[in-house]
């Protein structure tokens, strides 16, 4: 049985996870905002727990025009449905939160997964 949590609670984990990103980290974020969604797109997986939509900073040169901002989703449904606990939960918001900043800065999946942020 998945785990249960109102939207607000959910929504305070993920700006927790957000705050905890370290200061010298959080400065170099710009034009990015995070989005708490039911579940993924429908042509995503619909277990995928978050998705990173812009252009990494590692890719971006002058023909990128600054516009609206890049957007980070976080899925709230299979977040809850792979966790037994709420101190599961909050662990998983977090590697979720960082993995997906971490896509804003450019670092791949496989390097994601090497450093244990999978």
């Amino acid at each position: 049985m998945p785990l249960e949590m109102d939207d607000a609670r959910f929504d305070a984990l993920v700006d927790d996870a957000l705050d905890a990103i370290p200061d010298e980290l959080a400065r170099l974020v710009r034009n990015v905002v995070v989005l708490v969604e039911e579940l993924p797109p429908a042509e995503e997986p619909q277990d995928l727990l978050g998705l990173y939509d812009g252009v990494a900073l590692t890719e971006r040169d002058s023909s990128v025009v600054p516009g609206l901002p890049d957007r980070i989703l976080i899925f709230r449904r299979p977040l809850l449905e792979m966790c037994e606990s709420e101190d599961e939960l909050v662990e998983e918001v977090r590697i979720t939160v960082v993995h997906e900043v971490a896509h804003h800065f450019g670092i791949d999946d496989d390097r994601l997964h090497d450093l244990g942020w999978g």
